[in-house]
């Protein structure tokens, strides 16, 4: 039986063509079905991820086989340059290239790098001899980033003048990426996966499927100390956390040019004197307020757990719980006779006791936390990206995963053990605090946001 990871998000319509046309097409995942999982003509199983968790299913052996672009591939090789993926070929689609770009002409003495492709980024900075550099791994936005709160972002685009769209200027192209098929090298050693693959190695496509870094033999950007920052800087969510900050905003009686309808802007305006805005993910937010980039920020409860967890000592603290984008973290399983988390370990343990409970999560820092407070000895994270629900019980024993009303879990005959964290969204800063007058202009601020917070009662009635 083959087991095969494929992508849902840009790369999904185009697979789905390439499976068609491999004489292996999947009915439900050429239309968009939101099903996970689908069964094979030949009794093996497909699985849907998000295309950054594919070559790590593949590299643990979850998978045989797998779709996912190249720079993925790269970025898990420069993290564990002894996996076991192997690259069988191109597929000829879903191209684009990782730029190193920069939106100033000047940086910092020490440069400052973001990328969602963080391991790629550090091995671009080493190659490069940089005597300076920080390089910080993001869950997106990169492109927002440069040039206050970053020197270089390496983000992926078609061409130079996406790049420019961006308002970014194209440095170097560092890593060209397109579709690839990958499989387990232990899989296709030990197992006879010659049928499955005859009918996906045949047809049209790229012939080469390796990628290689290119990095530019210097940078032509002068160094310059940063400038004192003179306004308050508060960084907003963008995504599903952004319509209950927009609430909050008109609570609080503040506008944000450009941020409550519309395409996004990730620079608005607001008409509060001395205040600047930056609309960037929520995920990243403790990070860039305990670095310094930013005064305030609104974002999760969640993320901040998660920020805490992994960094205790973290100049990071709550200062108001705004009380709106409300849901619980819990914990999720399939398949499990037991109801609580020591019974479901009980189980495990008693089905396989040498083997490690596999706690799958976008928050990897609160299922280490989750898994240890619990006593499950034995143990493994394993980060994901999304499309969560579809990973218990074959890729992992317990998700951690938010919900809200709970449809999601039902619909996907999943099981709450635990419900362990209520999370809304909150005004988050750090704990050294400005002075003089932009300190004034700060203390305004948050309590502005203090007065539109939900009383608990009315938060619990939304």
């Amino acid at each position: 039986m083959i087991r095969l990871a494929l992508p849902t998000g840009d790369l999904r319509r185009d697979s789905a063509a390439f499976l068609e046309a491999a004489g292996c097409g999947i009915a439900d995942y050429a239309s968009g079905s939101r099903a996970l999982r689908f069964s094979l003509d030949d009794g093996g199983v497909a699985r849907v991820f998000r295309e950054k968790d594919i070559p790590v299913q593949v590299a643990l052996g979850q998978y045989d086989i797998g779709i996912c672009s190249s720079g993925w591939i790269e970025e898990l090789t420069q993290r564990f340059p002894g996996h076991d993926v192997v690259r069988l070929r191109d597929l000829g689609y879903g191209a684009f290239t990782l730029w190193l770009a920069a939106a100033g002409d000047r940086c910092a003495p020490s440069l400052r790098i973001v990328s969602e492709y963080a391991n790629v980024a550090i091995a671009v900075a080493r190659r490069m001899r940089l005597a300076r550099y920080r390089v910080f791994g993001l869950h997106g936005a990169a492109e927002a980033y440069p040039p206050e709160d970053a020197d270089l972002a390496l983000i992926a685009a078609r061409d130079a003048a996406a790049v420019e769209a961006l308002g970014l200027r194209p440095l170097w192209p560092v890593l060209r990426s397109s579709a690839c098929l990958i499989a387990n090298r232990r899989s296709i050693a030990a197992r006879d996966l010659s049928r499955s693959l005859a009918r996906l190695l045949e047809g049209g496509g790229g012939a080469d499927s390796s990628a290689a870094l290119s990095v530019p033999p210097k940078l032509d950007l002068p160094f310059a100390d940063a400038a004192p920052r003179g306004v308050v800087r508060i960084a907003l969510p963008d995504g599903h956390q952004q319509p209950d900050a927009v609430a909050v905003l008109h609570a609080a009686g503040v506008r944000v040019h450009g941020y409550d309808d519309g395409p996004l802007v990730r620079r608005p305006g607001i008409d509060v004197d001395g205040v600047e805005v930056k609309v960037i993910r929520p995920q990243d937010m403790a990070q860039q307020v305990a670095l310094g980039q930013f005064d305030l920020a609104v974002t999760g409860r969640d993320w901040l757990f998660d920020h805490l967890v992994e960094f205790p000592s973290s100049p990071v603290e709550q200062v108001v719980d705004l009380g709106r984008c409300r849901y619980g973290l819990a914990a999720i399983v399939k398949d499990v006779a037991a109801n609580d988390v020591a019974g479901a370990i009980r189980e495990w343990r008693a089905r396989s006791p040498q083997a490690p409970i596999r706690v799958a999560s976008e928050y990897a820092n609160i299922a280490d936390h989750f898994a240890r407070e619990r006593h499950a000895g034995r143990y493994s994270v394993i980060p994901i990206a999304g499309a969560s629900e579809g990973f218990v019980p074959d890729d992992a024993e317990i998700l951690i995963e938010g919900i809200d009303t709970g449809s999601s879990v039902r619909a996907n005959n999943l099981t709450v053990l635990e419900r362990f964290f209520e999370s809304t969204n909150c005004l988050i800063a750090n704990k050294s605090r400005p002075h003089g007058a932009r300190g004034d202009v700060f203390d305004a601020l948050v309590e502005r946001f203090r007065a539109a917070a939900l009383a608990p009662a009315a938060a619990g009635r939304r």
